[in-house]
């Protein structure tokens, strides 16, 4: 089953004194185009964090992101008690007068009053993390997934629809070529000169040879054939069904130029508008 680029997951865990939040989304992208945000605590498990990510999506525009929020009552913001002190000492030595409160306003105020305490990679929370962003990637993987399935349905029907166009230029094929000696002999007719009918009946098959469609018909079918396959198979195809629909589009391309008839030439522009519809999902592929 194939899989779309396209996607998104979420996941959240309630920890004793925060709550983390993990996102994830992905357009399409020829490769990996990786983007992470996450608090600067954990910026020392980004690689690891990066390559876990790349095992699991493979290609795609992904953005990342793990945030933090704090549900402790405390904080790891605190007052610089010696700092305040020495301060008031000196404050009160210039404002003889100020009483305490005014002391402690104005030394407040000063630098390296509040100092924040760094906090240190909690191995266990890590752990518990690791389970969330886990979850999250699983949670993205299902959104492909469910999208890969509507891909995979839209296919079938502009391939159904190829090839039904193609079976509608295919019986008009008679039709074509008597139009085409009609011509060709309308015209000798019209030269008003004696023509060998033998010669005449060689190059008019010679003529005829040249504008058959048959080969590019057996091998356009080959190549419906081997995209519906596959789409049905179980590794990462999104490239190889680029490759299959360039192929397709080389055959439709050729019985256009050889199609020599009006309404045989409508149906390969019905061809081709399929195929590029084809082609846009296709870009969607992992």
């Amino acid at each position: 089953m194939i899989q779309s680029m396209t996607g998104f997951g979420k996941a959240t865990l309630q920890l004793p004194t925060k709550k983390i939040t993990v996102e994830v989304k992905s357009l399409n992208s020829k490769g990996l185009d990786l983007n992470v945000r996450m608090p600067s605590l954990y910026r020392e498990m980004e690689l690891g964090l990066r390559n876990q990510i790349a095992l699991k999506l493979e290609r795609g525009k992904v953005d990342f992101s793990i945030f933090i929020e704090s549900t402790a009552e405390q904080t790891s913001t605190k007052v610089n008690v010696p700092i305040v002190k020495a301060y008031i000492n000196q404050l009160r030595e210039v404002y003889v007068d100020a009483d305490e409160t005014e002391l402690m306003k104005m030394a407040v105020r000063m630098p390296d009053t509040m100092k924040i305490e760094r906090d240190e990679i909690d191995e266990n929370d890590w752990v518990q993390i690791q389970t969330v962003i886990e979850e999250a990637l699983q949670n993205i993987l299902n959104f492909r997934r469910d999208e890969g399935m509507s891909l995979e349905k839209e296919f079938q029907l502009r391939i159904g629809n190829v090839r039904q166009y193609m079976t509608e230029a295919l019986a008009l094929d008679p039709e074509r070529v008597q139009a085409i000696k009609d011509r060709l002999q309308t015209a000798i007719a019209e030269l008003k000169v004696n023509v060998d009918e033998n010669r005449f009946e060689q190059e008019l098959i010679y003529y005829l040879e040249k504008l058959d469609i048959t080969e590019e018909k057996v091998r356009l079918t080959n190549h419906l054939d081997y995209f519906l396959e596959t789409i049905n198979g179980t590794e990462a195809n999104g490239r190889k069904l680029g490759f299959i629909t360039q192929e397709m589009g080389r055959e439709i391309n050729t019985m256009g130029s050889k199609s020599n008839h009006a309404q045989m030439q409508k149906l390969v522009v019905q061809m081709k508008d399929e195929l590029e519809k084809i082609k846009e999902q296709v870009l969607n592929v992992l």
